[in-house]
């Protein structure tokens, strides 16, 4: 099926039987990527009296329970709440985010860059061995994409090698993580959807602050009370996997979430290529 999207004065189309998943699949009690030591997801058999959901223990069916924490285990989709007080007027659930079926999404690759090496800031201050995106890694990367089309901005980090898929994330092993600067550059971008193959778009050792996410959904450092400024349709994508054939540039890409009434979920962004045409 292809289907034609105007974007500005720009038609695009694209086919819906060529996509790319950028989830990284939750194998349960197995192998599997994990952030902060949380312990692992989990799947046992359903058993309620003579019954169990385990075709090969006898039972008529497979019926599995799933024990997982959404923002450790994979990739997963996170609203202004994960910061937010929960009863917060303002606090937006990940089921009542508002997406398109199509969001114009720009791909970029990026070499985190040794913090003490750039301009940029953070809160808490850099360690030694930081490593960061930047403001000016960003600026290179996107300065020539209309805004409009960087709705959703997707960050591939290098290396790209595929324990990406299974790495254990913790604060002995610090992965890169965003400066304040870059985080106020992608707002001023407009960016509504920020999609990352890092564990978090903060330091992971971070005395609390999460600074960067205070900052991309305009929530008061260190409040948890979104104000009228707030950004509450949002969302940050963590965890995610940019296959190598995947080459940096602009696609449309429909972010799939499944309707939980909680700050996060796990999540499957597909990733479709975007053709110009002339009508």
């Amino acid at each position: 099926m292809k289907i034609s999207i105007k974007l500005l004065n720009n038609h695009y189309q694209i086919n819906s039987d060529f996509s790319w998943s950028l989830a990284i699949p939750l194998a349960f009690n197995h192998q599997q990527a994990n952030h902060f030591a949380a312990d692992k997801a989990t799947s046992k058999a359903m058993q309620v009296g003579d019954f169990i959901g385990d075709t090969e223990q006898g039972g008529s069916c497979n019926v599995n329970e799933l024990s997982l924490n959404p923002h450790c285990n994979g990739t997963h989709t996170e609203t202004i709440a994960h910061i937010c007080d929960f009863s917060a007027p303002l606090s937006q659930m990940i089921s009542e985010i508002n997406l398109p079926p199509f969001i114009p999404s720009v791909l970029i690759t990026i070499t985190p860059a040794l913090a003490s090496q750039t301009n940029d800031s953070y809160s808490p201050d850099f360690s030694t061995d930081d490593h960061i995106i930047s403001r000016s890694a960003l600026v290179q990367a996107l300065d020539h994409y209309e805004q409009a089309q960087c709705c959703a901005v997707i960050i591939r980090t290098l290396p790209n090698e595929l324990d990406k898929q299974s790495a254990q994330y913790n604060q002995n092993n610090q992965p890169a993580f965003f400066s304040r600067e870059a985080i106020l550059y992608l707002n001023e971008l407009g960016v509504e959807h920020l999609l990352v193959d890092l564990p978090s778009i903060d330091r992971l050792a971070d005395d609390g602050l999460m600074t960067c996410h205070h900052l991309f959904w305009q929530v008061i450092e260190e409040a948890h009370q979104p104000s009228l400024n707030s950004l509450l349709n949002k969302t940050i994508t963590e965890m995610i996997y940019v296959d190598n054939q995947l080459t940096d540039g602009f696609y449309f890409m429909n972010l799939q979430i499944p309707a939980f009434v909680n700050d996060a979920a796990p999540s499957r962004p597909m990733l479709y290529s975007a053709e110009k045409i002339k009508i």
